[in-house]
């Protein structure tokens, strides 16, 4: 049996190191609602505050993805874990509406790089047999911050100011810089706690993927760049991500609509959702990589996403049916995440993949700053949520279109899971 080391040492310390990122991006959602006191903000502007971080977002994807494929990825993401700890602390210094934009327009530039720096990462410790298994894993860094932080913001916020609330979820990145530097190596073999055979296994697989690519999958930046797969999976992760953001960012407002309760209470029913969905993940991850089917398992959590996003809008529910459809669809949007991020790496060689990844994740990114944005600027022409969830159950639904008929089955002979993961992307 291959040893299976890599899956203990490496993924929960990327697990931590994403946990504390997506908290100081996503916490501003649970702030918002409580910053009135100090420069009140129409929802345009909370929807503006949330959303401009995606701008900075998309600058380093590239550079950073070429940095930590030519360079290290592990002092890529070092530099940029520490420079966004200070941008979070930043956010709670802000005096005005202009600053606030700013302090978050600069927390997007240090964190973008920070997640295709990972997945190259990944891709050197496991083949596309685990890879589905693996990215889901590490990717659970997103509902257990939701989990786990949403309930935490909100109980700091019913002892503390908002101020402060920025400033203290901004330090524990400095804290685990540390432990990721001394946890993390760039490349397996220089792993300390590998053995021989896991290293041997790994290295063999991994080379006899690369060889049985086909030709076009080892092309030029440029003409990755331009490739048909690659500009369909920016295009499916756009329209995704439009309707993803647009609802968990949104989220917590929607129950304190729906309970008028403490911050507290809204934290913990904010972190409902996302048990579901981090079970969820897994799941179709594991479906993913035992059956090679990467395109139904993005489509159909979609298509179940959108039902829920119909269903809960367009009628007058209680507050428990409610949370029970909002759970529908933070499972929906969260499960294609491990098998969507296995393809690139099937479709591309190990040379032009961490580009092509930039590049899918920087303008796939954009849809976080126009669903914040697009479901505050709605709220506040039509005076409700409805017809902003609306128009994002429509977003999702050209996802789900793109990938069900755009992605064609991608062979890969000779790898160690032709027989059936690359049977269909």
């Amino acid at each position: 049996m291959i040893p299976r080391k890599r899956w203990a040492y490496v993924i929960p310390v990327a697990v931590v190191m994403y946990m504390l990122a997506y908290l100081d991006r996503t916490n501003v959602a649970v702030i918002l609602p409580y910053i009135g006191d100090d420069f009140p903000l129409s929802a345009g502007a909370k929807g503006l505050a949330s959303g401009i971080f995606f701008v900075g977002y998309l600058v380093l994807q590239i550079p950073a993805a070429v940095l930590a494929a030519k360079w290290s990825a592990r002092r890529t993401v070092l530099i940029l874990m520490i420079a966004w700890a200070f941008a979070a602390v930043l956010c709670g210094l802000v005096r005005n509406e202009t600053q606030l934009y700013l302090a978050r327009l600069l927390l997007g530039l240090f964190e973008g790089g920070v997640w295709p720096a990972v997945l190259i990462l990944l891709a050197s410790r496991f083949p596309q047999a685990e890879r589905a298994r693996a990215n889901a894993l590490w990717m659970t860094c997103l509902p257990i911050s939701a989990i786990l932080m949403s309930p935490l913001s909100g109980f700091m916020l019913d002892h503390m100011s908002w101020r402060w609330v920025f400033v203290l979820q901004g330090l524990p990145p400095l804290v685990w810089a540390v432990v990721w530097w001394f946890a993390v190596a760039d490349r397996p073999a220089r792993a300390r706690w590998i053995s021989a055979a896991e290293r041997e296994y790994l290295e063999t697989t991994l080379r006899a993927e690369e060889d049985a690519k086909p030709a076009f999958a080892k092309e030029s930046y440029r003409q990755a760049l331009a490739n048909r797969q690659v500009l369909l999976l920016v295009g499916i992760y756009f329209f995704w991500i439009t309707g993803f953001y647009g609802f968990s960012l949104w989220l917590p407002s929607v129950v304190k609509t729906m309970t008028g309760g403490s911050a507290t209470a809204v934290g913990f029913l904010s972190a409902v959702p996302y048990v579901l969905a981090l079970a969820g993940m897994v799941a179709c991850a594991h479906w993913s990589d035992r059956t090679g089917n990467r395109r139904l398992a993005v489509t159909v959590p979609l298509l179940v996403a959108i039902g829920g996003l119909l269903l809960g809008n367009l009628g007058h529910w209680p507050a428990a049916v409610q949370l029970a459809l909002l759970c529908v669809v933070a499972t929906g949007v969260y499960m294609p995440y491990g098998p969507f991020w296995a393809i690139p790496g099937r479709v591309l060689g190990i040379e032009v993949v961490a580009v092509a990844m930039g590049l899918i994740n920087a303008l796939g990114n954009l849809g976080g700053f126009a669903g914040p944005y697009l479901v505050g600027w709605l709220t506040d022409v039509t005076g409700t949520t409805t017809t902003g969830f609306v128009v994002l159950a429509a977003f999702l639904a050209v996802a789900a279109g793109l990938a069900f008929f755009g992605l064609k089955p991608v062979t890969v002979e000779g790898s160690a899971h032709a027989s059936a993961a690359t049977r269909h992307p």
